[in-house]
């Protein structure tokens, strides 16, 4: 039997870990998610490949083991594009409510920005480009899109960051409504990681 090849995700969202490990470990990959203890990584790219690449090739230089990393975010047509690849650090701005986590806090300001704006107008998509990094030897990036709009509330209690607003036009229902399975076959990261694997099938790495 094969022992399984360690792959550390290059992240601390354990929603993005729960939803890439499975598909990961079919490939015979051992998949851990980032050290506490790893100094953090400074995503000075302009755009996403370049993030996902600087945070990929960060942990597998440091650590000597294969290291997968994505970047992605929401990008909202009524905005410009906006908020991109700040998506994760979109609120900083604005005050903190007590109790309130860094999603909810994107998620307030996400609607207040679009206030007024109708529905056909609030069009937008996640976008998610993965790179895969082993030390010494292959680099691979991919990426994926998922088209959508922007709800008028939250809905949902699955998913994280901007799930609950993410409408899925086909089904119309949020990410956040979606189950585990359903979003990973409809979403940004979904698609991504299906190329990087089949990438890797191909390539027998």
């Amino acid at each position: 039997m094969t022992t399984p090849r360690t792959l550390i995700l290059a992240t601390r969202n354990q929603g993005k870990v729960r939803e890439l490990r499975d598909p990961l470990a079919r490939f015979g990959f051992d998949v851990q998610s980032l050290p506490e203890d790893f100094p953090e990584i400074e995503e000075n790219g302009t755009t996403f490949e370049e993030n996902a690449l600087i945070k990929a090739r960060a942990v597998a230089n440091a650590l000597g083991v294969a290291a997968a990393a994505d970047d992605s975010g929401l990008e909202v047509d009524a905005l410009g594009g906006a908020p991109g690849v700040y998506s994760a650090r979109y609120s900083e701005d604005w005050p903190a409510v007590e109790g309130e986590s860094k999603d909810e806090r994107n998620n307030r300001k996400l609607l207040a920005e679009l206030e007024g704006v109708p529905a056909e107008k609030r069009t937008a998509r996640f976008r998610c480009c993965m790179a895969l990094v082993i030390p010494g030897g292959e680099e691979i990036v991919v990426s994926g899109a998922w088209e959508g709009s922007i709800g008028f509330e939250r809905a949902g209690a699955n998913g994280f960051g901007y799930d609950p607003l993410f409408i899925d036009p086909e089904l119309e229902l949020t990410g956040a409504e979606l189950t585990r399975e359903a979003k990973m076959v409809r979403s940004h990261r979904g698609k991504a990681l299906a190329k990087l694997l089949a990438e890797v099938e191909e390539r027998g790495l």
